[in-house]
């Protein structure tokens, strides 16, 4: 059994599966489609997938563990956009709280209103904004039946893909001999866009406030004549 050196141990996708095993993925699913930010559930599910190829912990057939897990996946979205579409923009103007940190809901934010409603499909490759789509996707009144059209698509791709993969990709030797590192890597790659986000935020914030200083009025006081040439 392989042990991802990333983060806590009880956050580590061989962990949760041999302690809780279905049950407690399609738990953490449900949770961080909607309301709750686990990091990262794509190692999560890829495991899942290999697990079921060797036959250890998950005894229940592919078909039936892609099923369920697309099922968790596209119910919490459900609660997500629920909770949204009930609180909606006070959300928004709540202090930070154990769960809805302003931060985050303010990132998923600018997520949906770049890609609109296909937000809900990428969003699922997202760490955190996966999370957040769907609650800004309610609080900003997006149709219903728009929503469950990309959620639909989205817990199909993310949940049985990811999932399929590890159960096909994990068979082959080099990836099954190297696995904690493939874990780490995909864990590596689910923060890449997030990464990308950050820079890019950044580099926008730094050439506004240059473009503002640029820009802005000269002081008349500090242009005024000063000392006896003043008086003259």
């Amino acid at each position: 059994m392989m042990t991802l050196a990333l983060g806590p141990e009880w956050l580590s996708p061989d962990y949760l599966i041999s302690e809780y095993g279905l049950p407690g993925i399609l738990l953490i699913v449900f949770a961080e489609s909607g309301f709750f930010a686990f990091l990262p559930g794509d190692s999560l599910l890829f495991t899942a997938g290999l697990l079921v190829a060797e036959g250890n912990y998950i005894e229940q057939p592919l078909w039936l563990v892609c099923t369920l897990i697309v099922a968790a996946a596209i119910t919490g979205d459900q609660v997500g956009y629920a909770i949204g579409r009930f609180f909606g923009p006070k959300l928004f103007n709540r202090p930070n709280s154990k769960v809805f940190k302003q931060e985050n809901l303010d990132k998923a934010h600018e997520f949906v209103e770049k890609y609109g409603p296909k937000a809900i499909v990428l969003a699922r490759f997202v760490p955190i904004v996966r999370t957040f789509a769907p609650i800004v996707a309610g609080a900003g009144r997006m149709k219903y039946r728009t929503f469950i059209a990309y959620n639909v698509v989205g817990g199909v791709l993310w949940g049985a893909g990811i999932t399929v993969a590890g159960y096909f990709l994990g068979q082959i030797g080099f990836i099954k001999e190297n696995i904690e590192a493939i874990l780490i890597l995909i864990v590596l790659l689910s923060v890449v866009p997030i990464i990308i986000e950050f820079v890019r935020g950044r580099s926008k914030a730094k050439k506004e406030a240059a473009l503002a200083a640029a820009t802005a009025p000269a002081d008349p006081a500090a242009q005024a004549p000063r000392g006896r040439h003043a008086r003259r």
